[in-house]
């Protein structure tokens, strides 16, 4: 009986702990903001508004905010301020992910490292080379991207 009860003990402590490592984005769709599983930063940490200036820089955690799920952080607290009147104005097309991916009808993260502002819009791409070809036919992708994003979570 002993034996018994460690075996049902052992089994629910196994399956407890690992539904709890098991992300609920698995269950309920992709999250809308790309983010690192290690600490739901969006756009890697860089401050969203500073890549329309064309010096992208790392956000400092005294001017963070949290919007749709994700931690933003930004260099200044006139960044955050700015970012908070019009969100969208600043944050990344197809939430943060590849832009090529997501013309291809996949979900890739977006680097910060690999971003290009078109109209207006931030586009963020996995890598270079990605970002290279993606820039080589971006109306074409931006247009495919469009048509499949948000659908593109579910």
């Amino acid at each position: 009986m002993k034996v018994m009860k460690s075996i049902i003990f052992i089994t629910t402590a196994a399956i407890l702990g690992f539904s709890t490592l098991t992300p609920l984005s698995a269950y309920a769709g992709h999250d809308v903001i790309y983010t690192s599983w290690r600490n739901n930063a969006a756009i890697g940490g860089y401050d969203a508004v500073s890549f329309y200036s064309g010096n992208p820089q790392r956000g400092e955690r005294e001017f963070s905010t949290f919007y749709k799920s994700a931690k933003w952080y930004f260099q200044t607290e006139a960044n955050r301020d700015l970012f908070l009147a019009n969100p969208s104005a600043f944050e990344p097309q197809f939430g943060g992910y590849c832009a090529w991916a997501v013309a291809k009808g996949k979900l890739a993260k977006g680097s910060p490292k690999h971003w290009y502002v078109e109209d207006g819009k931030l586009y963020l791409n996995f890598s270079e080379r990605i970002r290279d070809r993606w820039l080589a036919d971006k109306n074409d992708f931006i247009s495919k991207a469009n048509s499949r994003w948000p659908e593109i979570l579910k």
